[in-house]
C-alpha cells in the first residue's frame, strides 16, 4: 500500500482514489492535463515583483515586504514550502520591522498555479498568523480555487516522490 504522507489528513476514500490513480499510472497524466502552464518567475527579483503585484491587488493595507526569495534550504520533508518571517529590532529610539517571504526552490519548476497558491498562502500570513478559518477565507478571497490547488499541490508532491518518476518527468 502506497504511503501518502501529504494526504494524511484527507478522508480514506480520497486516499484510496489517489492510490488507484498511482497504481494505474494516471496521477502524472491528471496533473499535467490540469496544470500544463509553466511560469516565468525564475529569479528572486521576479518573485518579489510577482508577490508585490498580488499583495497590491489584494492586501494594499498590509505591512510592506522587505524581501521575497526562493530558498533552496526549505525542504518539503520539514513541512515548509514557504515561510513568512517578521523581525523587529531597536534602532536608536525607533523599532524597525522586517518582513520576509521565502518560497521553496522547487516552485521554480512547479506549474504556475502552484506558485500562485503558495505565494497567496504566505501573503495571507501578513494579516492572519494562524491557520484558522479567517486565514483560509483570506486565501480563498485572493485565489478562489485555493482549496483545490492545495489538494492538487499535495498530489503533485506525492507524484514527484514516486519511484517511477524521474527528475525530468517531475519538472515537465
Amino acid at each position: 500500500m502506497t504511503m501518502l504522507k501529504y494526504l494524511a489528513g484527507y478522508p480514506a476514500a480520497l486516499q484510496d482514489q489517489v492510490r488507484q490513480m498511482i497504481d494505474a499510472g494516471r496521477l502524472g497524466d491528471y496533473l499535467t492535463a490540469r496544470y500544463a502552464e509553466p511560469h516565468t518567475v525564475q529569479s528572486d527579483r521576479a518573485l518579489f515583483d510577482y508577490t508585490q503585484a498580488l499583495k497590491q491587488r489584494h492586501l494594499r493595507n498590509a505591512a510592506p515586504l522587505d524581501k521575497v526569495c526562493y530558498d533552496s534550504k526549505l525542504k518539503v520533508i520539514q513541512h515548509a514550502l514557504g515561510t513568512h518571517t517578521r523581525s523587529t529590532r531597536v534602532q536608536g529610539s525607533q523599532l524597525k520591522s522586517r518582513r520576509e517571504i521565502r518560497i521553496a526552490s522547487l516552485f521554480r519548476e512547479a506549474p504556475a498555479d502552484f506558485l500562485k497558491m503558495i505565494v497567496v498562502h504566505e501573503l495571507a500570513h501578513l494579516k492572519e498568523l494562524e491557520h484558522n478559518k479567517a486565514f483560509y477565507q483570506l486565501c480563498q478571497h485572493m485565489e478562489p480555487r485555493y482549496g483545490q490547488l492545495e489538494l492538487d499541490l499535495r498530489l503533485y508532491l506525492t507524484w514527484r516522490e514516486l519511484p517511477a518518476v524521474t527528475a525530468m518527468e517531475a519538472v515537465s
